[in-house]
């Protein structure tokens, strides 16, 4: 997912493998993940893909003064998704915490180390009308 404030930005999927940086978007006060070949471009995580950090998380809120989580690695997340007009992308640390994205100090490198899981609906096996399961069914 991409925060609401993203919406007028060009996006992509997070691929497994790449670096990322958190950095502010032209346009917008939003922060966000972009690859440093397209800085202008918001990579977008689904919930529960898992990422890692190279230095201790940094964070701020817009103040003066930078916090700093003791992990490296995280989970990326969503927080009270039916809340409207507020930022929502999170990532979420093995103590439970979180820290919104939009909150991220910029230039932190991140890995994408992997993506959840998305199960997709297959289409109904085909069937085979008139047949009975002993019936062989030859290649001819």
């Amino acid at each position: 997912m991409c925060d609401y404030s993203l919406h007028a930005v060009a996006s992509r999927p997070a691929e497994v493998g790449e670096t990322l940086i958190t950095t502010t978007f032209p346009g917008t006060s939003t922060r966000g993940f972009a690859s440093e070949r397209e800085p202008e471009v918001a990579v977008c995580m689904l919930p529960g893909t898992e990422l890692a950090f190279a230095e201790n998380v940094r964070y701020d809120r817009r103040w003066i003064w930078t916090r700093e989580v003791n992990f490296r690695v995280g989970k990326f997340g969503v927080t009270d998704p039916l809340a409207l007009d507020q930022h929502h992308d999170a990532i979420e640390f093995p103590d439970g915490s979180r820290v919104l994205v939009t909150l991220l100090c910029g230039g932190q490198r991140v890995s994408v180390l992997q993506l959840p899981v998305v199960r997709e609906l297959k289409e109904s096996a085909p069937s085979f009308t008139g047949i009975s399961a002993a019936t062989p069914v030859s290649a001819r």
